[in-house]
């Protein structure tokens, strides 16, 4: 696979991804689906920033940032932490990055698990 379809389909990938994050309320969100980046990257994530978690929300639960691969700048940038409705029954499993076994990195969105 040549590094332009690489490319294009990890920004396809990024895009689904949060086109369906933003157009999806949290409380409708379904369980235990992680929307991941299938190709992965070779450069790793740099260290998580810190963010001061506001008080807490009742019938809120904190969503903490995570950094996103931008094909189109070619690095990582820092999505900020957010305020997600608690969904009774669940618990928020926030987004993360996994080195995979040939060294590449993949992103797995953050959901909520039963």
């Amino acid at each position: 696979m040549s590094r332009k379809s690489s490319a294009l389909i990890l920004s396809a990938g990024l895009a689904l991804a949060c086109a369906g994050f933003a157009a999806t309320p949290a409380a409708q969100a379904a369980p235990q689906v992680s929307i991941g980046v299938g190709v992965g990257i070779g450069m790793a994530p740099p260290p998580p920033r810190f963010e001061r978690v506001p008080p807490p929300r009742a019938g809120y639960v904190w969503a903490p940032g995570y950094w996103v691969w931008s094909p189109r700048m070619h690095r990582h940038v820092w999505m900020g932490g957010r305020w997600m409705r608690v969904r009774p029954g669940y618990r928020y499993m926030p987004a993360r990055w996994q080195r995979g076994p040939h060294g590449r990195w993949h992103f797995n969105n953050g959901y909520w698990a039963h």
